[in-house]
């Protein structure tokens, strides 16, 4: 079926408790023999069990979707059990993460090993009774790294969505990088779960557009609609006529009228197979389908069904009503003569193909296996720039440009893109060779996102689990606008790359809307992930020396649209001092304890290095420290901490262009703190820095005050 035919309509859902159809429970007493239904009974049992003794959890849409969960994963889905990471496997997103269980029931039946351990399955029966209590491996929800299995976080809805666009968009470059005549490499599929819920976050419409305009035929949505949402009926809030919508985007829509119909499900997932456009294939379902009180209500959708309600379902399903945890024998079997089989014999042609693949292509293969094991590439920082001194200076944006291209010229799978702004962020990738990731030209390096920061970084989230290098990059307000996937590359601890310019109020006469004022703060509140504010062009290119070297933490790079002066390093300290967070750039007296000391990030350093040269010209011995990142400051030890900021100097003043919030950790309760207290204002910067006391005057006034305040202090402390 093209994008352009009508989503296609089997019947609608027969309701559990009158005649069994299409796979619904039959009363135990009629209950046939069939082990396929034993498999999608038991998802379902286990599914509940594990909700009601934890009491908490949603069992509604397990229920529902077993049918259809079952029969992807059986008999279609290509994944090897016993190595979940195989290169070439289909990608499996529950992008509706509250419906945990049926991730966890699906992992143990299909036998899937624990990654760390291979003796130990994934998910245990004692792991699934162990369900959302502390340091389980079935936490409320699917969780990156806790599971073996489990492709990415989810649960806040529509992120599952563009994660899936993201691993999609991955295998399709994998492919045209490693991909030749004589070897496919990768192929494989990615097979999102997403609910009503889904379908109304924004996020996951921006990726769907996304996903249609490129033509991701390896892309598989699969849309659970039970139309019930906390609330109530959907019908509350949502009338979308949504299979309309994804034949607008460009998708290819399928659908199937009664969840429990898993023949003319098979069908539309050949319909998939066969498309050259990115799929959604319609379910309409019951939530909590079999419980005979609770089934189609929202209360079936987040809590726990009570003992009585259990029962009664267990009842219609024709199971032991005080069974707990039960798996028949035969079911894992069963189950995993399909895709455990299946997967094996895939996996094991897949290791022979690559074995020839690296006879013959020896540097693709190496290069293929340091992707795929996280590892640098060889020289990646080689060929970095440096910048010789310049008063006038260039913009950090601009030393930016020159350094991401250095980079990525050096890193083959490091890819990205703007939110449509690569022009005014600097990111492109200029260098032969980069070219842009289009439709059916799956190759280039350059991403276009378009005006969607949303999708944006929850695609570039999809695209690091890949094993890509993956940055994003906007304006630094618009971080507001992708903030749910940055967190959520801490949360995972993914080196997803995150660039910002217009970082400040220092962007003049587009005025409030577009000056950021608490955004750094935020970035830096954020678990995990690493802040770098540099001050010039030498300290952009040492933050992108440390960002490049993350493998564990996302980052979050911010730079300037003025021109800011380049330090001569001659005379003050080397920027390599950004590696470890923080450093002494100036000292009018090296050796000796500073009478006050100025601490300034991004483009307010050069203000303090102006003010220092005063104070020193007086006589002061005064101190500047660069502090470009929190983060890694906080990381060093204690020893190296009190060499920069001596503990005897009360005397401090921290100069940002941000929120003063938080900067009492580094100055004291006393020192002082000039930064923004107020949203900014549209008007030439030079008037903002006059207006906000961003200026030589007002920083050597409170450098002063500070002496005063503290010198005889700081001078007999330190003797």
């Amino acid at each position: 079926m093209d994008a352009q035919s009508q989503a296609r309509e089997s019947s609608p859902p027969p309701q559990p408790g009158g005649a069994a159809q299409s796979g619904g429970p039959p009363s135990s007493q009629a209950r046939p023999l069939d082990i396929d239904q034993l498999c999608i009974d038991t998802i379902r049992t286990l599914s509940i069990d594990a909700v009601q003794k934890a009491n908490s959890g949603h069992p509604g849409a397990p229920m529902a979707l077993a049918p259809v969960a079952y029969t992807l994963w059986r008999d279609v889905l290509r994944y090897d059990p016993d190595d979940a990471h195989w290169p070439n496997r289909d990608r499996f997103v529950l992008s509706n993460g509250h419906a945990s269980m049926l991730l966890y029931s699906l992992l143990h039946l299909a036998g899937v090993k624990d990654a760390k351990d291979k003796r130990r399955l994934a998910v245990t029966l004692d792991d699934i009774k162990a369900f959302r209590q502390v340091d389980s491996k079935c936490p409320g929800h699917p969780e990156y790294g806790i599971t073996t299995g489990v492709e990415t976080t989810t649960g806040p809805l529509g992120q599952g969505c563009g994660n899936s666009v993201g691993l999609a968009m991955a295998g399709k470059w994998l492919a045209a990088h490693f991909n030749t005549p004589d070897a496919t490499l990768f192929d494989y599929d990615v097979y999102t779960f997403c609910g009503d819920g889904d379908m109304m976050e924004g996020v996951a419409s921006e990726a769907a557009s996304v996903a249609g305009h490129l033509m991701l035929g390896n892309l598989c949505w699969i849309y659970d609609s039970n139309r019930i949402t906390i609330e109530g009926h959907t019908d509350l809030a949502f009338s979308d006529n949504v299979a309309a919508r994804f034949l607008a985007y460009g998708w290819n829509v399928e659908r199937v009228g009664d969840a429990n119909d898993t023949g003319r499900f098979a069908e539309a997932l050949k319909a998939f197979k066969g498309a050259e456009v990115p799929t959604l294939i319609i379910v309409d379902s019951v939530i909590g389908y079999g419980a005979p009180h609770k089934q189609d209500t929202a209360s079936a959708h987040g809590e726990a069904l009570g003992e009585e309600e259990v029962r009664l379902a267990k009842r219609a399903y024709g199971w032991p009503e005080d069974a707990h945890f039960l798996v028949p024998d035969g079911v894992p079997e069963h189950f995993q003569a399909g895709v455990g089989a299946r997967g094996r014999a895939l996996k094991a042609e897949w290791d022979i193909l690559f074995k020839t693949y690296a006879e013959k292509h020896p540097d693709q293969a190496e290069t293929l296996e340091r992707l795929l094991k996280g590892e640098l590439p060889v020289g990646w920082d080689k060929d970095l720039p440096s910048f010789p001194a310049d008063a006038k200076g260039v913009a950090t944006r601009e030393s930016g440009a020159k350094a991401i291209n250095a980079v990525a010229r050096n890193y083959p799978w490091m890819v990205g893109g703007a939110a449509d702004l690569s022009p005014s962020t600097k990111t492109n990738l200029t260098f032969d060779g980069a070219g842009s990731f289009e439709a059916e030209k799956y190759g280039g390096r350059n991403l276009h996102f378009g005006i969607r920061e949303h999708a944006m970084g929850s695609i570039c989230n999809g695209l690091t689990l890949s094993g890509l290098r993956a940055y994003g990059s906007t304006f630094l307000i618009f971080s507001d606008y992708m903030k749910p996937p940055m967190r959520l590359s801490a949360l995972m601890e993914i080196p997803a790359i995150w660039v910002f310019t217009h970082d400040s109020i220092g962007l003049g006469e587009d005025g409030p809307t577009h000056q950021p004022v608490e955004q750094l703060l935020s970035l830096r509140s954020v678990p995990g992930m690493i802040t770098l504010r540099p001050a010039d062009a030498n300290e952009v290119v040492e933050a992108w020396r440390v960002i490049g070297g993350l493998r564990h933490q996302p980052a979050s790079l911010v730079l300037t649209r003025q021109a800011v002066p380049t330090l001569d390093r001659a005379v003050y300290a080397p920027a390599s001092g950004v590696a470890k967070g923080a450093y002494v750039l100036a000292d009018a007296k090296p050796g000796s304890t500073p009478e006050v000391i100025l601490i300034g990030t991004g483009s307010e350093v050069s203000l303090c290095v102006e003010v220092f040269e005063t104070l020193k010209a007086d006589g002061v011995a005064a101190r500047v420290v660069s502090m470009p990142s929190w983060e890694l400051f906080e990381q060093q030890d204690q020893a190296y901490r009190d060499s920069v900021l001596p503990p005897a100097v009360k005397a401090r003043v921290s100069v940002e262009m941000a929120s003063a919030m938080g900067w009492d950790r580094y100055t004291g309760a006393d020192g002082a703190v000039i930064g923004m207290h107020s949203f900014g204002s549209s008007a030439p910067i030079k008037d903002l820095m006059k207006k906000f006391g961003f200026s030589p005057d007002k920083v050597l006034a409170a450098a002063r005050d500070q002496i005063k305040k503290h010198g005889s202090k700081a001078t007999e402390s330190a003797k």
